[in-house]
């Protein structure tokens, strides 16, 4: 994938923001099966290289990320050195996502949801939303245009709490599987880890069943769920989709 400070990376409707190579594939991966599907351009920015992992090296993880955003569709995709395990809402660190922000200019940023069991994904959360404001002042000087993303939402698969709305996967969901195997450094059966991740042969099942929990929220067999912060507009009370009885 292009380099994060290349003059020619491309530009991109939907971005994805997230802590570790991989985190993309298991919350929103179908998300962003569907967008490319509707012919949008999507884009994966991974904030650590995955150094500090029970599992794989850095450089195994690369490689697994390049496969796996070749599985879904992505456009650019590009993983900046902050410290992994150690994430830190700085300054330095939001101009670091700024400068992708304006070189990509999307109009939709997915970030992970601010409550995690993970450290490093929780303060996504708000070092995200940070660097997207930051990103529309004209002030802060990178060398590119400001650029204020106009929609933020959080992928919330793993966190307790009632969703905002559901994407329909249904038709990505084998793709969305195949782009998280495609890490087997991290999924693969293997002595190391092995008591804290999930063996091989259930993560299919357990993938699947989540997926298709949120499905049934929304109406659908396989959902991703999704939280934003603003309230909802409706034009047409008639066009509401999901039944309520």
């Amino acid at each position: 994938m292009a380099a994060a400070h290349d003059s020619d990376a491309p530009a991109a409707d939907v971005l994805a923001i997230a802590a570790h190579r991989d985190d993309v594939e298991q919350t929103c991966g179908g998300t962003l099966l569907r967008m490319a599907a509707r012919g949008l351009r999507t884009a994966i920015l991974d904030l650590t290289q995955g150094e500090a992992g029970t599992r794989g090296t850095a450089d195994e993880r690369a490689h697994e990320a390049d496969e796996a955003a070749r599985i879904l569709g992505v456009r650019w995709r590009h993983a900046l050195a902050l410290p992994d395990g150690a994430i830190a809402n700085t300054l330095e660190n939001r101009i670091e996502i700024v400068r992708v922000l304006r070189q990509l200019r999307p109009r939709v940023v997915i970030l992970s949801y601010w409550q995690a069991r993970h450290p490093d994904h929780a303060i996504v959360a708000t070092l995200g939303y940070e660097a997207c404001f930051l990103s529309g002042l004209k002030k802060i000087d990178t060398g590119l245009k400001p650029h204020r993303p106009f929609k933020i939402v959080y992928a919330s698969l793993y966190a307790d709490v009632r969703p905002s709305f559901i994407v329909d996967i249904t038709p990505f969901i084998e793709q969305r599987h195949q782009a998280l195997m495609a890490y087997r450094s991290q999924y693969a059966n293997q002595p190391a880890g092995s008591g804290l991740f999930v063996p091989e042969e259930e993560i299919r099942e357990r993938t699947f069943a989540e997926a298709r929990h949120y499905g049934l929220l929304g109406g659908v067999r396989y959902g991703e769920p999704f939280v934003q912060k603003e309230v909802g507009l409706v034009d047409d009370l008639t066009l509401l989709p999901v039944q309520s009885l």
